[in-house]
């Protein structure tokens, strides 16, 4: 794959990154931070005190195959620091947590990880110190932004309805007159699933924080539905990326134009489409809180 200056420069910038960080909080020995364990066990030692859940759970957050996830447990396992039982109330699903002698370890990591975190920026100035939480509060949010996964997802399926519940519950925030979803999470269901449309759900650690939908409203012609992005994740592109998705996908549809509606309130969300090449039209629909009406070739 060719790589422009740009994308060239930020690789390396990430790489020199990745490999003095690493370095300088030990994720090189094979005790982190004298845990007696590697930094992918400690992670996931870790991630069990701070929120315990199913193998699958895990799996998902941690973005880890089921054999290599299956070792490190069972190497917590044989350490005495976790267990694993079966879920009573699904039992295709196994339930992860850690033992006391698990809490334990946990809490001397969390000590530990404190300590080493707090040596590492002690030498800097309080506006160096506020610098740098600035820049890796940045570089974290717009990586995990470019690393999200957009997936179509059954409209009517459970992580696809959190997300839209979240959506919605914006929407009731932030219009004057509040906004009534009764029933509207699934009118759209049927439209919004193959092979007339589509619903893309985006998830980071196995959470929704983005989504959106095509709908088919004519004859090569679709309609982008349901587009949000969470509150946290504003600023750092994905948005952007959301939207250049959706339209791939009304093109895989056979769509040769795309439409879409939104409010006044919402001019975060005007400005992107804008931007994005679309074009204010006449009103197309009866959706009573649209305001403006907006139209892309594709």
């Amino acid at each position: 794959m060719a790589l422009d200056d740009l994308t060239r420069e930020t690789t390396a910038v990430l790489r020199r990154f990745n490999r003095s960080y690493t370095q300088r909080i030990g994720a090189l020995d094979d005790s982190f931070l004298g845990t007696g364990l590697p930094l992918g066990t400690a992670r996931l030692l870790y991630e069990l005190g701070s929120r315990p859940g199913t193998v699958q759970d895990l799996r998902v957050r941690l973005g880890l195959d089921s054999g290599y996830l299956s070792r490190m447990l069972r190497r917590l396992e044989e350490e005495g620091l976790a267990d694993t039982a079966v879920d009573e109330t699904d039992r295709r699903r196994r339930l992860v947590r850690l033992t006391a002698k698990g809490r334990r370890r946990w809490a001397s990591l969390e000590q530990r990880s404190q300590e080493k975190a707090a040596t590492l920026v002690e030498a800097l100035t309080p506006r160096h110190r506020e610098r740098l939480a600035r820049a890796l509060a940045e570089a974290e949010l717009l990586v995990r932004a470019a690393t999200v996964s957009l997936d179509d997802v059954e409209p009517t399926a459970p992580l696809a309805v959190r997300a839209v519940g979240s959506y919605f519950a914006e929407l009731d925030r932030r219009f004057p007159d509040g906004f009534d979803a009764t029933g509207l999470a699934t009118t759209d269901a049927d439209q919004l699933r193959a092979p007339h449309g589509v619903f893309v759900v985006a998830t980071s650690d196995g959470e929704p924080v983005a989504c959106g939908g095509v709908q088919t409203i004519g004859p090569g012609i679709g309609e982008i539905k349901r587009m949000w992005v969470h509150e946290s994740w504003r600023g750092a592109g994905l948005g952007t990326r959301l939207l250049r998705h959706l339209e791939q996908r009304a093109r895989d549809l056979g769509h040769r134009l795309v439409r879409l509606d939104t409010n006044q309130t919402l001019a975060e969300a005007i400005t992107l489409y804008e931007r994005a090449g679309y074009q204010q039209i006449a009103r197309y629909n009866d959706n009573p809180k649209a305001t403006h009406f907006f139209e892309k070739p594709l």
